[in-house]
């Protein structure tokens, strides 16, 4: 019989010293979640209702789980097609003994323990009988979406939004007295989209209606969406998210960027070089608006999207086609962060790189623009999308420590469309604690310290968001 050290997924999983075992159990797992960003829907927080069935929670909208499906010669009939909810089920149970190594074993496995209880391991000879638990228990009322959110423990979540959207749904939670709060994200990439000006002019045309401006001019774009800014703030909203390819910046004067936003409103396809200054007029406009609004503003940089031709025609986007991009960024981000920071408009800004080659020189940059002001005032965001697993979460962490101050870092996210996410909070906090409780037991922090480094994880984990956002 094979002898193992430890068993999978025990309660000191992920925890391989004392010390570890000590910061995650006594320190971390205890703190309240702040998800301060996510792809859920507040449609669904609004309505509370019941979920069908396990298939709809788990499986609807994750290009995680369908990209490993297809990876594994699952045909599209059972990812995004017409298939039934337990032949889905059923295929991503006989995928998930082929996602070993991948954190998706891991993630599956938790949300089965931690939402069902269920600690049987997910396979194709066990699929049959899970689906059923997990459908049964989703009888039970507290686990619609609401009830999901209060037994993770999860004190505030923001949801990512377009500047035309009504907000209607954040208006009915907050009236409902639901005590979790939960509020929006200014999202304006359709703002910057001007790539494809025949789509662009009907974005433009949503702009109109929803802030009432007739949208002639560069100007008068840039009026519409501060009053839909203001609209946003006045519902609570103080983070904003921008989703870029790349960082542009260019320089463009007002009246270039007059001129090319006329062009590309009569329809013109304008070239890479003026694409490039008139997005980065519309971007800095709009991290001004932070600024003097008071907002934190996220900044995600490095995908690809999009990349397969075929599937985003049969499928649409966001469907799991993207993939890490190898743009040149530190510059033109040193040049932006430099031009808001010269006219004293730099908000709190937390940047989020997708290829990890980049790390390094996103850790020492932020420490450019540090101004006192408030402790991490300018963040390295978290391992986000590739890299939220344990050594793309390791290597952000082991980047920020070596160039910064890791004390100060505002934590993890789940950036997720799936109310059984939660978990990730619980994954990073326990790689965390190892990462730290090595360090202690490795003899690279003075035990003396222990009160520090317990205030440390706390902070980490909730605390320094909680300061930092101060919702």
């Amino acid at each position: 019989m094979l002898e193992i050290s430890k068993n999978f997924m025990d309660d000191d999983f992920l925890l391989d010293t004392p010390a570890a075992r000590h910061l995650y159990h006594n320190h971390a797992a205890k703190m309240p979640i702040i998800d301060y960003h996510c792809h859920l829907s507040p449609e669904m927080i609004a309505e509370d209702k019941p979920f069908a069935s396990i298939t709809e929670l788990w499986l609807g909208g994750d290009h995680y789980k369908w990209r490993a499906m297809r990876a594994n010669g699952v045909d599209e009939h059972y990812i995004t097609g017409n298939a039934s909810d337990e032949e889905k089920f059923d295929k991503w149970a006989g995928t998930v003994p082929y996602t070993l190594r991948n954190p998706l074993y891991h993630w599956t496995h938790l949300e089965l323990r931690t939402a069902f209880g269920i600690s049987d391991i997910l396979n194709g000879n066990t699929a049959s009988e899970i689906f059923a638990k997990c459908n049964a228990r989703l009888q039970e009322p507290d686990m619609t979406p609401r009830g999901l959110m209060r037994r993770y423990n999860v004190e505030a979540v923001c949801t990512t939004d377009d500047p035309v959207d009504t907000l209607e749904h954040h208006r009915s939670i907050a009236e409902s007295g639901f005590e979790i709060k939960v509020l929006p994200t200014w999202r304006p990439d359709k703002a910057m989209a001007i790539e494809s000006p025949e789509n662009y002019r009907e974005y433009v045309s949503l702009l109109e209606s929803a802030s009432g401006v007739s949208i002639g001019s560069f100007r008068e774009l840039i009026a519409a969406l501060k009053i839909r800014h203001d609209f946003f703030h006045e519902q609570g909203c103080r983070l904003a998210d921008h989703g870029l390819g790349y960082v542009p910046f260019s320089e463009c004067t007002a009246d270039q960027a007059e001129s090319l936003f006329a062009k590309v409103m009569a329809g013109e396809v304008i070239g890479p070089a003026d694409t490039d200054r008139l997005k980065t007029a519309i971007l800095i406009e709009l991290l001004r608006m932070n600024s003097d609004s008071g907002w934190a503003q996220q900044i995600h940089f490095g995908p690809l999207r999009n990349v397969n031709t075929r599937a985003r025609n049969e499928l649409g986007p966001d469907t799991g086609f993207d993939t890490i991009g190898d743009f040149k960024g530190a510059e033109n981000i040193a040049s932006l962060l430099d031009r808001l920071d010269s006219e004293n408009k730099l908000a709190k800004t937390i940047l989020y790189n997708l290829n990890p080659a980049d790390n390094v020189w996103v850790a020492a940059m932020i420490a450019n623009f540090q101004d006192g002001s408030f402790p991490g005032k300018i963040q390295m965001g978290s391992g986000w999308w590739f890299n939220d697993q344990i050594k793309g979460m390791e290597d952000q962490m082991n980047a920020l420590s070596t160039q910064g101050l890791l004390s100060r870092f505002v934590g993890m996210l789940t950036d997720s469309r799936s109310f059984l996410s939660y978990p990730r909070h619980e994954y990073f906090r326990r790689v965390l604690c190892n990462l730290i409780g090595s360090d202690i037991d490795r003899g690279l922090i003075p035990l003396c310290e222990l009160g520090r480094v317990e205030q440390m994880v706390e902070d980490i984990c909730y605390y320094n968001a909680k300061r930092y956002f101060n919702f």
